[in-house]
């Protein structure tokens, strides 16, 4: 198999340095652009020393239109604003996607899925295997627990994550709500505070904490009278993610257009 050459997007940031070193480390990929936003001071700095990989003669660049011609995929874990421009980059060039980006808005991933019937996209909110495994464990223990429990979701991040709930709470309400028919949009309870009233058992509730240098812990509970089930998932490393990403670049590179997750990824459709 011929190397995929991979770009990052945000390549400066925590979460894009680990990108690049988890490209590096992965057979089959090598990269072949990187990005920062523009006027960023670290602007023509070479990515691999930023992440601490050694020099790669790749330098960051503003505009990744100016680099279509070095990357058959992007790895995009922005912000959506600036996934969403990079999107139409890849789009009208032909170029595959990774969006590991959260906070997407119904428009925007309505725009992410018109441009999956034109290149191959892996769209997910959490990129760890670890995480898609809770995914299909949430939605068995939801079908079989049924609305005879308490649902509740609990997630912690660092205090630089701008948006909340985090995506993979979302996500995992989406899950719960799908298995028991419900719909996330009308039974879900975003904290709570004051006199509330006894807690209504179809609703699917929500907690954030944001604190320190927490990378991102997941807790649900499915709670009854005399007994509880958690579904957990603890990250203490960003390279989670990010292998989880390279793994989607490396699945993705066959496939011409089409709108996938991880759980296309991993193959847990098939359980």
């Amino acid at each position: 198999m011929s190397e995929i050459r991979i770009a990052v997007a945000g390549a400066a940031g925590r979460m894009g340095r680990t990108l690049v070193e988890a490209v590096i480390e992965t057979e089959g990929l090598v990269l072949g652009a990187a990005s920062e936003t523009p006027g960023s001071s670290l602007i023509g700095a070479d990515a691999g020393a930023l992440a601490g990989v050694g020099r790669l003669g790749v330098p960051l660049v503003a505009d990744l239109a100016d680099k279509t011609g070095a990357f058959d995929e992007l790895i995009d874990f922005t912000a959506p604003a600036a996934t969403l421009a990079h999107l139409e980059i890849c789009r009208s060039t032909g170029k595959r996607m990774v969006i590991g980006t959260t906070g997407f808005d119904e428009t925007q991933r309505a725009a992410i899925a018109s441009a999956g019937e034109q290149i191959g996209i892996v769209l997910a909110p959490n990129m760890s295997v670890g995480v898609n495994l809770c995914f299909k464990l949430l939605d068995i223990a939801a079908r079989v627990l049924g609305d005879e429990v308490d649902i509740e979701i609990i997630e912690a991040h660092h205090r630089h994550k701008v948006d909340a709930p985090s995506g993979t709470a979302l996500r995992m309400g989406e899950v719960v709500a799908s298995a028991l028919g419900r719909d996330l949009n009308e039974v879900a309870v975003y904290g709570r505070e004051g006199y509330t009233g006894p807690r209504e058992r179809t609703t699917i509730g929500f907690e954030t904490i944001r604190a320190g240098d927490v990378v991102g812990e997941h807790s649900v509970w499915f709670a009854a009278d005399g007994e509880r089930v958690e579904i957990a998932h603890k990250a203490s490393s960003r390279m989670t993610f990010a292998r989880g990403a390279a793994r989607a670049a490396v699945w993705i590179s066959d496939r011409a257009q089409g709108l996938y997750d991880m759980q296309d990824v991993l193959g847990l459709r098939a359980y």
